[in-house]
């Protein structure tokens, strides 16, 4: 954490001339595995990782909402919740003004409040900033305006603040691995029902470490991409007479070869192959341990490259170092066409994994990656 929950109060009084009336954390999170499922009504499994976005926050007695963060002295962003439509606010602070415009929207009373953000979660790591953002603001307006939602209906705020205030098009899965999450465990979620169950995912028991390797190549430029892949996944799902590719499994793929054309089918043939590999993935970790998962990380890796045609040359640059030098299993996670791949690898092995693929990218003369580790920590939560 950049600051710990004192300073960030100490903070707060300085920049807003009162003390808060308490701080609240949530974490960023990594997706071990399942991507491109989530629009699919699919599954994924993600966890909450140990970097999060802390949040002082004091209620006023009007409508205003002032935000403000550590990373930008001086800087007040000021917005009125009467009134407040979607799009009206803009920048990074239209993700706390967000939630607290969702909570009213969705019928909770919700007073002005003063915030002040810190976080340690990278940006454009695809560790998900944002839902880490947004989450945290959930929590502290739950609690200061007793609103008593549970924490998948503050994940569903989360969403529409995104997807509406935002204008992001994204699921639920990044909020709710922020609220729901807890340490040791990844959060295994049915994107169709929003039913979650927590799976163990003790790496500090196996002798493991899950290492991030951000490319810092960005994925900004993917938009175009990623709405080619929806629509791709949808016009399958038309052909095959299904409302989604969750209605397909593995057996279905023979039929579908016949009726699709190409790419469409490679398209599908991800989708469906890795539903099941998340559902095998949760078998794993139950009964194996995550030393097992090997295997399934690296096919998904290869689906989304050869089949989904997400990847990238470094981030295939970055698995196939990784799982050279020694990793159990590696695969590029989160949207594609840049953005993060993660490794998972023994423990003693770590630094050697990170000094090779820095490396390899110094020899292919990419920019040099940041690399770090992570571990599955709890979710949103009051710290202060």
């Amino acid at each position: 954490m950049t600051l710990s929950a004192a300073e960030l109060a100490a903070a707060f009084t300085a920049r807003f001339g009162t003390e808060p009336a308490g701080v609240w954390s949530a974490p960023g999170r990594v997706n071990l595995i399942g991507e491109h499922t989530d629009y699919n009504d699919g599954f994924v499994l993600p966890f909450a990782i140990d970097r999060s976005t802390l949040v002082a926050a004091r209620p006023r007695t009007d409508s205003t909402v002032r935000v403000a963060s550590t990373f930008s002295e001086g800087d007040v962003v000021t917005a009125d919740l009467n009134g407040l439509a979607a799009g009206d606010v803009e920048g990074w602070a239209a993700y706390p003004v967000g939630v607290l415009w969702a909570l009213g929207r969705s019928g909770h009373a919700v007073p002005g409040m003063d915030l002040l953000v810190d976080s340690s979660v990278p940006v454009g790591a695809g560790l998900s900033s944002s839902a880490a953002l947004e989450c945290a603001v959930a929590a502290a307006a739950n609690d200061l305006a007793s609103a008593g939602l549970s924490r998948s209906q503050l994940a569903s705020i989360g969403r529409l603040a995104e997807n509406e205030m935002v204008g992001a098009p994204t699921g639920i899965m990044d909020q709710t691995a922020s609220l729901l999450g807890e340490v040791g465990h990844a959060v295994f979620l049915d994107c169709r029902s929003l039913e979650t169950m927590l799976v163990p995912l003790d790496l500090d028991g196996a002798g493991l470490t899950l290492l991030v390797m951000d490319t810092r190549v960005s994925h900004s430029h993917s938009t175009g991409g990623y709405a080619s892949r929806r629509a791709s996944c949808e016009e399958g799902a038309r052909q095959m007479g299904v409302p989604a590719l969750r209605d397909l499994s593995v057996s279905d793929l023979g039929n579908a070869a016949g009726i699709l054309d190409e790419e469409t089918f490679r398209r599908v043939r991800h989708v469906v192959t890795e539903n099941a590999r998340v559902e095998d993935a949760v078998a794993v970790l139950t009964t194996k341990g995550p030393g097992a998962l090997g295997p399934l990380l690296n096919q998904s890796h290869a689906s989304m490259r050869d089949d989904f045609e997400i990847s990238c040359p470094e981030l295939d640059l970055a698995v196939d170092t990784a799982v050279s030098a020694g990793a159990v299993g590696a695969r590029m996670t989160g949207g594609g066409f840049g953005g993060a791949a993660i490794a998972l690898v023994p423990t003693e092995d770590a630094g050697t994994v990170s000094e090779a693929v820095t490396a390899a990218f110094a020899d292919a003369g990419f920019r040099s990656p940041v690399i770090f580790s992570v571990r599955p920590d709890a979710g949103a939560r009051r710290v202060a």
